[in-house]
């Protein structure tokens, strides 16, 4: 909606600068104005109508660009949840490919639903597996599923194997 607005805007106050320039060109041409009068119009014309309307429209295009991504952004990552919790483990690889995305994108995505306390579970990053799993599960997990290693706290909501790098996120 915001995009539509700005564009309307902008356009708008293309319309007006034109008509405006026009007015005083004919009023100019006319001898009805003096040239330093149709400056003076123009120069008006712009101050009080024109760039107002052409810098609020520039604003509601940049939001509703801005409103886009956000859009974007949360609908890839419903998606991505939407993979992992139906098929219980995925590969990277494929999450990649159905979203369009790169593996640094795919983890960015990850760990902004484990932020969110969105997705608990755990990926092996050697194979490039998530697997979903109950957040009750993964509290009383010590040792690694993977290599049996022994856990590790590696920051808010993620537990580490510093063995073979599997990662545990808990909401």
């Amino acid at each position: 909606m915001g995009k539509t607005l700005g564009v309307i805007l902008i356009i708008g106050g293309i319309v007006v600068g034109g008509i405006i320039i026009a007015l005083m060109s004919v009023y100019r041409g006319e001898g009805s104005l003096t040239s330093g009068a149709a400056t003076l119009g123009i120069a008006i014309g712009f101050l009080v109508l024109v760039l107002p309307q052409l810098g609020f429209g520039a604003y509601l295009l940049m939001r509703g660009q801005q409103e886009s991504m956000v859009a974007e952004s949360a609908s890839k990552q419903r998606k991505m949840l939407g993979m992992i919790k139906a098929k219980g483990q995925v590969h990277i690889s494929d999450l990649a490919i159905e979203m369009h995305s790169t593996r640094e994108e795919i983890q960015g995505m990850l760990y902004e639903l484990v932020n969110m306390g969105l997705y608990s579970g755990y990926i092996n990053w050697d194979e490039g597996i998530l697997y979903s799993s109950e957040a009750s599960e993964l509290r009383t997990l010590d040792r690694c599923k993977n290599c049996n290693g022994q856990l590790e706290i590696a920051g808010k909501g993620v537990i580490r194997c510093p063995y073979c790098g599997t990662e545990y996120f808990l909401p």
